[in-house]
């Protein structure tokens, strides 16, 4: 916090609940009118700043906001199959005209406005090594849980064996997930359990007649 005060940053804390209800809440204490939202684990890629500076500048009243692509690094090489580009990502908003949806995880941006498309990228370092994807695999699959659990989805067991092949494939075949060597084995395998723990936490919840999934 100390270097961000160098750089004349207002520094403000907010008890945390969830990532929407937080940046729901941080988004109005902006003191400008258009909010650019990026993750610890993102950056712009050159010439995105100016871009989005033009682009503010030229945006009509009913523009509402502005999503772009996103480039997603597996173990440090840019992954272009399996769905993972150009994976839009809708991070630029009027601050009185943008909400996230209420969801414990993944939560994206929702406007009643139009939504234009910039060509510059956000950079996404969000899988630097495997140790921090297992981490994050725990913490996340137990997110989606608690939202099946919210929105009462019901566990089957389809959902547990079926569905997670099923997923493999669409992505490793359908979205040429193969194209991109053991990275795209290592992603589309890693999504297919993914997809098993989320429910296999779920069935933990019902099992044990919990309301959210254990830490």
């Amino acid at each position: 916090m100390d270097i961000c005060r160098e750089f004349g940053a207002r520094i403000i804390q907010h008890e945390y609940i969830n990532s929407a209800k937080q940046k729901n809440w941080a988004a109005p204490q902006c003191s400008h009118e258009w909010v650019l939202q990026i993750d610890a684990d993102e950056t712009l890629e050159e010439g995105l700043k100016e871009e989005i500076l033009k682009s503010v500048l030229l945006a009509g009243e009913d523009t509402y906001a502005f999503r772009m692509p996103r480039k997603n690094f597996v173990l440090g090489v840019w992954s272009k199959q399996a769905g993972l580009y150009p994976d839009h990502q809708t991070r630029l908003f009027r601050r009185d005209q943008g909400k996230w949806i209420e969801r414990e995880v993944h939560a994206h941006v929702l406007v009643a406005g139009k939504i234009e498309t910039l060509k510059g990228n956000i950079l996404h370092q969000g899988m630097p090594h495997l140790t921090n994807q297992l981490r994050n695999l725990d913490r996340y699959t137990r997110y989606e849980a608690d939202e099946l659990k919210k929105n009462n989805k019901k566990f089957h067991w389809s959902r547990l064996f079926i569905f997670p092949f099923l997923v493999f494939l669409h992505r490793y075949l359908w979205q040429q997930g193969w194209r991109d060597g053991w990275r795209g084995l290592f992603i589309c395998t890693y999504l297919a359990v993914y997809a098993f723990f989320m429910y296999a936490k779920l069935w933990e919840m019902e099992e044990l007649g919990l309301e959210q999934s254990p830490k």
